[in-house]
């Protein structure tokens, strides 16, 4: 249910206080004078412009803004993420799509209260099959890293997998966090992505930088390149849609599958 303007004003502003958050990158509300509801406000679009696409060839752009805190190889099914190993499996929601992830690059991107919480096509590819599991909203911060060590692979996951013509198959697992958890994704209809499997054929289209998804909150995205494809080798820090995963120094070149 939509809230008062007077009370939707007061909770944004205190969030937005609370967070840091850059209300002036977001597109205007034109004159609505207030966020009809808490999604509304955390699910903000940005305005025209407000990011950029790298331009350099064989690089794929992040599908999300947040912190980039790790990168990596798919090693004994496993990925690494500080120190403690996930099964990759468990992440992908099959460990037939693991198998076409192994030896791939990987990038685990956290996103923080203060960010922009839409998720965009890496590059120009088609969305062929999204998968959806029920779990666990335990928070992404360090407390769940101390006390919850599988905390990425038992809470809510969503998996979306990607072919693109110059980057091969990717897959782009959204985990959920905190209170609601709700994702939704180009294609699916409904207020949250339903449990299950729902393959499309024909796939669809994405340009760079189209819309894929949205969290309506949390959390985490990772993704999951080809055993061909660039090596994700970005220094770890921030990062925005639409950044490089590859180093911009020569880093990131295509590595054939079975290479070390």
């Amino acid at each position: 249910m939509p809230l008062p303007r007077a009370l939707s004003k007061a909770v944004v502003g205190a969030y937005v206080r609370a967070y840091d958050v850059d209300l002036d990158e977001a597109e205007p509300l034109n004159g609505a004078g207030a966020y009809p509801t808490f999604d509304a406000f955390f699910t903000r679009p940005l305005r025209r412009g407000a990011r950029s696409w790298h331009d350099a060839a064989g690089a794929l752009g992040s599908p999300a803004d947040g912190h980039l805190v790790a990168t990596g190889t798919v090693d004994d099914d496993c990925i690494e993420v500080k120190g403690r190993p996930y099964r990759a499996a468990d992440l992908l929601l099959s460990a037939d799509v693991l198998a076409r992830h192994r030896g791939s690059s990987f990038a685990v991107i956290y996103l923080s209260p203060r960010d922009y919480h839409r998720v965009h096509a890496p590059a120009d590819c088609s969305l062929v099959e999204v998968r959806s599991r029920q779990g666990d909203l335990f928070p992404v911060n360090s407390i769940s890293e101390r006390h919850i060590p599988d905390y990425l692979v038992i809470n809510r996951r969503v998996a979306i997998d990607l072919d693109s013509a110059e980057h091969g198959f990717m897959t782009l697992v959204m985990v959920a966090a905190m209170i609601v958890g709700r994702i939704t994704v180009v294609g699916v209809e409904g207020r949250d992505v339903p449990f299950g499997r729902q393959r499309f054929d024909p796939a669809i289209q994405l340009r760079r930088g189209e819309e894929l998804a949205t969290f309506h909150l949390g959390s985490t995205a990772v993704i999951f390149g080809d055993p061909a494809g660039p090596c994700f080798d970005r220094p770890l820090g921030p990062i925005q849609v639409g950044n490089r995963l590859t180093r911009a120094e020569g880093g990131g070149a295509r590595r054939q599958v079975g290479d070390g």
